[in-house]
């Protein structure tokens, strides 16, 4: 049975591309040179995918992500440099992929079922394996090798030349600057603590002053003193209680599923 391909008017394909049966590309993509996309593989509308770049079957690629672009490199003079993706790989939106340098070896590669989520970023000569997961704003450098199954959390970037060994796990937000060891549980400190109401926002949005003075109060107590939050909700409601913006904040604290950052 026939799969043929499916690319619409408004696409923009090089005649230098190598499309297989069933690729599709959106209104307004850009397939250009040297780029050979497997069977099946989806290409949204604004994707663009540039080459000389090599992908397996089943990619898809998302509205206005870059894969396959020019490495961001100041050495980088226009030479032959590649991309080599392999199959069932799915690129988010504004997911950025940059092609290797020459002295990085001139190729970057992906393997295959990686999930890539939005705004996600793997630099020139990178050397990613299969299966990983790359959270929104998960960032590599050059050169930093990838294995199996790695996920790295949101807003984490990674210091180029390092490696994340398999089964590898990055907390959101982690700086890597050193090698992952394999099967490990990486993640920074959290320091995240509340320093009181807001109260300049408070003042502008027309709180009286006695309405933030009442919110100091009861932040005081809440999250600096040294009581339990417990003891500190009811001590509020013995003292404070007439104020609606304190049963505000103690009906939003006795509902909290996940604790309050004190």
């Amino acid at each position: 049975m026939s799969n043929p391909q499916q690319i619409h008017e408004h696409a923009v394909v090089s005649s230098d591309a190598k499309l297989a049966k069933g690729v599709q590309v959106g209104a307004f993509a850009v397939v250009g040179a040297g780029v050979e996309l497997g069977e099946g593989c989806v290409v949204h509308p604004h994707a663009v995918v540039h080459g000389p770049a090599k992908f397996g079957a089943g990619n898809e690629f998302h509205h206005f992500c870059v894969i396959g672009g020019d490495p961001q490199d100041y050495s980088f003079a226009g030479e032959h440099v590649e991309l080599e993706v392999g199959d069932e790989n799915i690129f988010r939106e504004y997911v950025t992929i940059s092609r290797g340098t020459k002295k990085g070896g001139g190729v970057t590669r992906i393997g295959s079922k990686n999930f890539f989520l939005a705004y996600s970023h793997v630099g020139h000569d990178c050397q990613v394996g299969s299966k990983t997961l790359f959270v929104n704003g998960a960032t590599l450098a050059g050169h930093v090798t990838v294995q199996d199954f790695v996920t790295i959390g949101a807003f984490s970037p990674v210091h180029q030349f390092c490696r994340l060994g398999q089964y590898a796990y990055i907390g959101a937000c982690t700086v890597i600057t050193q090698d992952v060891l394999p099967f490990s549980l990486i993640v920074t400190e959290r320091q995240t603590r509340c320093i009181g109401p807001n109260t300049i926002g408070l003042e502008r949005q027309g709180f009286s002053a006695e309405r933030v003075k009442t919110l100091q109060q009861a932040f005081k107590l809440l999250v600096r003193s040294k009581k339990n939050t417990s003891q500190a909700l009811e001590e509020l409601r013995a003292r404070l209680a007439d104020s609606e913006d304190v049963k505000e904040l103690i009906a939003f604290t006795e509902t909290a599923k996940r604790g309050i950052v004190k």
